[in-house]
């Protein structure tokens, strides 16, 4: 016989928002180091290759390092879209991607909204990220732009219990 496991109750009405994005900004920071690193992983593997092509092709396989500035975006644009619904870095740290009205998974309309709205918001200056300290849910700039919020894994999985 099973013991079963004891899991808090979801909070009533507007404390939802508060306690869906407790905690999220610190970890969608870290998330970001994360995704980084993998990022520069992912260049470095690709220019290796894009290298070793292009001396055994005399400089004709040149050109294929034209692709390594498309590897940021299309690395969020791909994990965001998928049925993962975050990158790396946010699964990692028990976060993930959903529309902010009904909380399914983003279309891929959003998440191309939402990858070309940070890289935007990057190119103006990442000043722009903290319009989170004063959003409900803690939203970005391109989150408000694709209509998605970034919440934590565990707390919607635990409301989604609830219903």
């Amino acid at each position: 016989m099973s013991v079963p496991s004891w899991q808090p109750p979801a909070p009533p009405g507007a404390m939802v928002d508060v306690w869906l994005s407790d905690g999220v900004l610190s970890r969608r920071v870290a998330a970001l180091a994360l995704d980084i690193v993998a990022i520069i992983a992912i260049i470095a593997l690709l220019f290796a290759l894009f290298a070793l092509i292009g001396a055994t092709t005399f400089g004709l396989g040149m050109p294929l390092f034209h692709v390594l500035p498309l590897v940021p975006p299309l690395y969020h644009f791909l994990f965001l879209a998928c049925p993962l619904s975050a990158t790396p870095g946010q699964a990692a740290l028990g976060l993930i991607v959903r529309r902010n009205a009904d909380f399914a998974r983003p279309d891929v309309v959003a998440a191309l909204i939402s990858v070309i709205g940070f890289y935007v918001t990057l190119a103006l200056g990442a000043v722009w990220l903290a319009v989170a300290f004063f959003t409900t849910r803690r939203r970005t700039l391109h989150d408000l732009a694709a209509g998605l919020v970034v919440v934590r894994r565990r707390r919607l999985a635990e409301i989604a219990g609830g219903r």
